[in-house]
């Protein structure tokens, strides 16, 4: 009998509610729908907003996993960005947050089975709402952590676009320009930091290189995002890579002491 314990999924990362930044980050998305449903007059339009509330701040907490303040305030610009523009896609946004966190190794475990077909099901369901830079984010994560290399989720790039948007288009003026900031922001953002946080299920501390990856995939993303005028359903990207990246400014770019 194998009794070897079973490897655990490494995109599952729960909320620890011991942690004051993953309570804030419960309480400010709760808010936002609130928020949203007061300005934008029903509550799917508040689950837009608080949606990308909260995907910003997940995804801020991959890209600088050592500074909480960042994801803090990468909450708020995402649910202003969205409250201006209206609410973007969440599958685009769950398939950019998957994909960093897989880029990022912040939870320590090498992928499986089971997160290379989440990926591919998270992939394909933003190509699908004509996501592609959101896809592609998902897609080649596998391909660029040193652990466990597939092509499984980039089967998902031959998903073909089968639901356009009736509303605003795929691109507001409020997504872009926060899109077109975090881009201006590569070179302070993309600097080798050292990271002291610890992974979530191994016995290390997250690798910088790994952090860094998951910045430079996450900057290609959103440039593609803009080319291809698909920003809208990035924005909570777009709100964690400003925030990360003006952090970085106000240190001027070096590590931390």
């Amino acid at each position: 009998m194998n009794n070897a314990p079973r490897p655990q999924p490494a995109l599952a990362r729960p909320l620890d509610f011991s942690v004051p930044s993953n309570r804030f980050a419960v309480a400010g998305a709760v808010g936002a729908v609130v928020l949203g449903r007061m300005v934008r007059g029903n509550w799917w339009a508040g689950l837009g907003v608080g949606s990308a509330a909260f995907s910003a701040w997940a995804i801020a907490r991959e890209l600088d996993p050592d500074s909480p303040q960042t994801a803090n305030t990468a909450l708020p610009v995402a649910a202003a960005a969205t409250l201006l523009g209206g609410p973007g896609n969440p599958l685009a946004a769950a398939a950019a947050l998957s994909g960093l966190r897989m880029i990022a190794g912040t939870t320590g475990q090498a992928a499986t089975p089971a997160d290379h077909l989440g990926l591919l099901t998270q992939s394909a369901l933003a190509a699908a709402t004509g996501h592609r830079s959101a896809a592609l984010l998902a897609a080649a994560a596998p391909l660029l952590t040193p652990q466990a290399h597939s092509w499984q989720p980039a089967l998902s790039l031959l998903m073909p676009r089968l639901w356009r948007d009736r509303g605003t288009g795929l691109t507001t003026a409020p997504a872009a320009l926060l899109g077109l900031g975090a881009v201006a922001l590569t070179p302070p953002l993309t600097v080798l930091e050292p990271v002291s946080s610890r992974c979530d299920r191994a016995p290390r501390a997250v690798r910088a290189e790994e952090v860094q990856r998951a910045r430079q995939a996450a900057v290609v993303s959103l440039a593609l995002g803009l080319g291809g005028g698909s920003v809208r359903g990035l924005v909570p990207l777009a709100a964690a890579v400003l925030t990360v990246g003006l952090r970085r400014v106000r240190e001027g770019a070096k590590p931390r002491v």
